[in-house]
């Protein structure tokens, strides 16, 4: 599609300099045709209106994000424009993603990356979010770390299975969320990391449509957490793994001595493995839970939908103190930086094990298109369906 829409360029310049009276000798330059009858990319750049023009350099520009550049300390690349999710309707983003080696003559260690993402849509959603892994040295240490703070005109049908599928207690709400989470991890033996993790989350609600349904909790909870997580990881890359086997377990404790409100206790594991089955294909599997214990807060309890779990149901609607999920995705590469993933899954939520019915078990199924932005790291559109509901969603790396 590209290549038409330079080719459609070069001819509308071509008509302006006829119009003008300009010599079309002028413009004369050797133009090579590959096998398909399309100009080829080395004598497009040939053309002088190619080269000094806007869209010229902003072809060029992203026709080279996706290049190792090993000399770089800090390679850094730029993408924004308009998109669309169902969650938060039209809008506006902006990410910036970098990769990075702390020591850059050992090729053996993945690269660092990291990620700033800003977007603003017409349904009153602001978001700023920070995102990344840092690699120390020889993998003798990691660091992983997510902060965000988001503004966000939202929906709210209450806690629990049975009142979030029914639809006649849907209502609006307004938050303010500031998050920050981070882990610090050694590495002990080849591929195993364990060490401690931190997190901070403040939510604000305000303009409660139907105020009952947060069953009288504060519309307000500042929570600080404190745990370890502990990792075994084999996979090849961190932001778009084509192998390998992702085993990690968060365990964070929130207790009243740190001026928690709510006291609560969270685990999460995540189990992912990577495999190929033919040229350019890659099959991921991901099993992931979250289980809270004791007065877990609204704002913190477990959930399903948005870009990385159960795509396609609308983030936040099904909620409880409980939450598991599994997904099986096929990626194939097609052509040089695209690709398409297709992916089925299940999953529910729940107070407790012994309320786990089938009755309550959510389908999932979805497809989606892949660009590679910068090595390794993907830019995503996903539409997912679920039970009477689906959703599109706009993203950059892998949802798992």
């Amino acid at each position: 599609m590209h290549r038409k829409f330079f080719i459609s360029l070069i001819s509308a310049f071509a008509s302006l300099a006829l119009s003008a009276g300009e010599s079309i000798d002028s413009l004369a330059v050797p133009i090579a045709v590959d096998s398909i009858g399309a100009i080829s990319p080395d004598s497009l750049a040939s053309l002088p209106f190619y080269r000094k023009g806007l869209i010229g350099k902003v072809y060029d520009y992203f026709d080279t994000t996706n290049d190792v550049h090993e000399e770089k300390d800090f390679d850094i690349s730029f993408i924004g424009g308009p998109y669309y999710s169902s969650d938060t309707k039209f809008g506006l983003a902006l990410v910036a993603a970098a990769q990075y080696r702390h020591d850059k003559e050992d090729k053996t260690v993945p690269m660092s990356d990291v990620s700033l993402t800003a977007r603003a849509t017409t349904s009153a959603f602001f978001e700023l979010g920070l995102d990344g892994n840092h690699i120390f040295p020889h993998d003798r240490q990691r660091l992983s770390y997510s902060v965000s703070i988001s503004y966000v005109k939202t929906r709210f049908w209450g806690i629990g299975y049975d009142m979030d599928v029914n639809p006649d207690n849907e209502s609006k709400y307004k938050y303010v969320c500031s998050r920050a989470n981070a882990a610090y991890m050694w590495r002990l033996g080849k591929r195993f990391y364990i060490g401690p993790e931190a997190t901070f989350d403040y939510i604000n609600g305000r303009q409660f449509e139907k105020p009952w349904l947060w069953e009288g909790q504060s519309d307000r909870t500042f929570n600080v957490g404190i745990g370890f997580t502990a990792q075994f990881d084999t996979r090849d890359n961190l932001t778009a793994p084509t192998e390998g086997i992702n085993l990690r377990l968060d365990q964070r404790f929130n207790p009243r001595f740190l001026a928690n409100k709510y006291a609560f206790s969270l685990s999460e594991l995540t189990f992912s493995t990577y495999r190929g089955l033919w040229k350019g294909s890659v099959m991921a599997f991901q099993y992931h839970t979250r289980l809270t214990y004791g007065n877990t807060p609204w704002g913190l309890l477990s959930t399903l939908g948005g870009s990385h779990n159960m795509r396609g149901y609308f983030e936040g609607r099904y909620r409880d103190k409980m939450e598991m999920d599994a997904t099986l995705e096929l990626r194939q590469h097609v052509w040089r930086r695209n690709g398409v993933v297709a992916w089925i899954g299940a999953g529910t939520v729940f107070p407790k094990f012994s309320a786990l019915r089938w009755r309550i078990v959510l389908p999932n199924w979805g497809v989606g298109y892949r660009w590679e932005f910068k090595k390794n790291m993907n830019v995503r559109l996903d539409v997912g369906f679920g039970r009477h509901e689906w959703g599109l969603n706009f993203s950059i790396n892998e949802a798992f």
